[in-house]
């Protein structure tokens, strides 16, 4: 029997091989599928930038998708894993519940797991089985949004994790279970 980790990494990899990204669509509600959607991105490590329209109409995007993957990657090993899009929902609905443009500055997004061990190693925090490892996960600020109000904004969407990290000053979002976590 897989464990839980096991089973949603085999549930990703044939969500992205089987269809591609446009088949998550189904998961976006209707209202958010009638309108685009963009993201402006700084990674706070690399300095990159990037302001893609990530999805509009029905779908996603394939070439923002990969430019997203690429700001995301783990920039320790250099190595690019796709990010569930989902996470890009997620992003546009906080920015939008705080109505600030959705500007968000970068902390982790992708982590190899020999990046994710090393920060383990060195007390960084990271979960043995962290969500970023799969593409799940994504640390991150919101341009002109306190951390309690990007928090609280994660946590009543209720579609995934949102860990709260106010001394490192960032929060946590993912694609897993919904739970919270952090003060």
């Amino acid at each position: 029997m897989m464990s839980m980790p096991e089973q949603r990494t085999m549930r990703r990899r044939a969500m992205l091989t089987a269809a591609g990204a446009t088949a998550m669509t189904a998961a976006v509600p209707a209202v958010a599928a009638t309108r685009p959607d963009r993201l402006s991105l700084h990674n706070l490590h690399t300095d990159e930038t990037l302001d893609v329209v990530f999805r509009s109409g029905n779908g996603y995007d394939r070439n923002a998708l990969a430019a997203l993957d690429q700001i995301l990657r783990d920039w320790r090993q250099d190595e690019i894993l796709p990010i569930d899009p989902r996470l890009y929902d997620m992003m546009a609905a906080i920015a939008a519940r705080t109505g600030q443009p959705p500007r968000f500055g970068i902390i982790s997004g992708y982590r190899s797991p020999k990046t994710n061990e090393m920060l383990r190693r060195n007390g960084g925090g990271a979960a043995k089985r962290s969500l970023h490892m799969v593409g799940q996960a994504i640390d991150l600020r919101l341009e002109g949004t306190a951390l309690d109000t990007l928090r609280r904004a994660a946590i009543e969407l209720g579609q995934g994790g949102v860990g709260f990290y106010s001394r490192s000053g960032f929060v946590h979002i993912d694609t897993g279970e919904v739970r919270s976590w952090g003060s």
